[in-house]
């Protein structure tokens, strides 16, 4: 009785040990960790020999990639997401893609608010970080707005394609596909199972079928918006009156859309291995597909090693700026770009200030947008150096995947099953560094330098540039 007595309160020391830990976290470290834990128990899970037809283990490095992969929601493979994955394994990809969409955070929330518990100011900080807010104002009202919105759009998709997919696959089958295909795109993770047609052939079969491209483009776009962004166009129906943010994200948008439409239209137009072949209906959806993918989902119609140099360059450009802040899409973000675009536009024309839609920018804002820009680069750059040591591929293919990786793209050129262990791992990171964000894993590893900062200033020096 004494040593349980004894266990008890040992116990319980060591748990306040753990919880007073925790607690002294910042949310720029404890989203990363949180990120990291559900990835190793998804790696935990896929490594078990029931998540695979064959019954045998798939090896922890490659389990650890798919649970980063599908977290990160990226949807890069090693193995062909139907033909090796039994259903719990399926299930398992889709949970994880699920969670690391919406942000483990929000999941969180979603579990409190079932069980009745009161969210906190340390669950509203972390809330707050990880959807990327600058106030703690409405975050569990944003929260639940997010779920609802999620399940509306999610169950719409699913709906729509489920009809598309029972006349080729069944009942049963046609609406896991349906309700699958709809999770992965929404969340922008790029996962499918259209291995049943062909390994790896990802929405290839359907260049041409308009209910699938328009539903799986439809949701990829929403999803890539960003969620503060939703809250706002639904609260205010003129353009006038949305927010800087709202503005900006929704015109670089249309922007990349409407260019990259125009740019793959032009130099894929008479590639015989890609849009040539297609009639007028299939080289619209096509196109229109190419340019919308690399806004971090991950699909593709297209067989992407047969583009053009060209176009797999612009490819290129558009994952690693990614979809919007806040949101289920990786990459810099489109208020990133944006930013920096009317800086330039600033400093060409001799301002002092950067001003977007007759509001000034505070420099703070434009000194973050090029930190995340540089940091970004020196990742992609890092992980093709990494590639090139280890690999036997081309240099296009391996940028290309290091891009597709940082921006949670999974968009490939089809070395990505015959990558060795060094190269496996260096994705891996990749994939973690694009989900979380730059910017918040670099604070959270400078937060003790942060601290130990004094508060004054040196005296202005002078630099010449250009």
């Amino acid at each position: 009785m004494v040593f349980s007595s004894k266990g008890v309160v040992f116990t319980n020391y060591i748990n306040k040990r753990i919880i007073k830990k925790i607690l002294s976290f910042t949310p720029a470290q404890l989203i990363p960790i949180g990120f990291a834990t559900v990835i190793l128990i998804g790696a935990i899970l896929l490594n078990l020999p029931i998540a695979s037809r064959d019954g045998q283990s798939i090896g922890f490095i490659n389990a650890l990639f798919t649970a980063t992969s599908a977290v990160c929601v990226t949807g890069l493979v090693v193995v062909d997401t139907y033909t090796h994955w039994t259903l719990f394994g399926q299930i398992t990809i889709l949970f994880l893609i699920q969670i690391g969409g919406l942000g483990f955070m929000t999941m969180a929330t979603l579990f409190s608010l079932v069980l009745g518990r009161r969210i906190g100011l340390k669950e509203r900080l972390l809330i707050a970080e990880s959807l990327n807010q600058c106030s703690l104002e409405g975050m569990v009202r944003l929260t639940k707005q997010i779920l609802l919105g999620t399940l509306l759009f999610e169950m719409s998709g699913a709906i729509i394609l489920s009809i598309q997919f029972i006349g080729e696959f069944g009942v049963a089958n046609g609406i896991y596909k349906g309700i699958f295909h709809a999770i992965s795109a929404f969340c922008n993770a790029g996962f499918d199972l259209m291995g049943e047609k062909e390994k790896f052939s990802s929405l290839v079969s359907y260049v041409d079928n308009t209910m699938v491209n328009l539903t799986i483009m439809a949701l990829i776009v929403i999803g890539g918006l960003g969620f503060s962004v939703w809250d706002d166009v639904y609260r205010v129906k003129r353009f006038k009156e949305l927010r800087l943010h709202t503005k900006l994200v929704l015109m670089v948008t249309a922007v990349l859309l409407i260019t990259g439409f125009l740019f793959f239209a032009l130099l894929e137009y008479n590639n015989p291995n890609t849009l040539q072949p297609l009639g007028v209906k299939g080289k619209f959806l096509a196109t229109m597909f190419q340019s919308v993918t690399p806004r971090t989902a991950g699909f593709n119609t297209l067989p992407l090693p047969d583009l053009t140099n060209a176009s797999k360059f612009f490819t290129i450009i558009l994952m690693f700026i990614g979809g919007s802040p806040g949101s289920t899409a990786g990459g810099i973000k489109t208020a990133t770009a944006g930013v920096l675009i009317f800086a330039i536009i600033s400093v060409l024309k001799g301002s002092e200030d950067t001003n977007i839609f007759e509001r000034r920018v505070n420099v703070q804002v434009v000194l973050r947008a090029l930190a995340i820009t540089v940091i970004s680069l020196s990742i992609v750059v890092g992980t093709t150096v990494i590639l090139s040591i280890f690999e036997q591929a081309s240099f296009m293919e391996m940028f290309f995947e290091a891009v597709s990786a940082f921006g949670t793209v999974g968009l490939s050129l089809g070395i990505t099953p015959s990558l060795s262990t060094v190269s496996k791992l260096a994705i891996i990171m990749t994939m973690f560094f694009g989900r979380v964000g730059v910017l918040t894993m670099a604070l959270a590893l400078t937060i003790k330098m942060k601290k130990s900062n004094a508060n004054y200033k040196y005296p202005e020096g002078k630099i010449m540039v250009g």
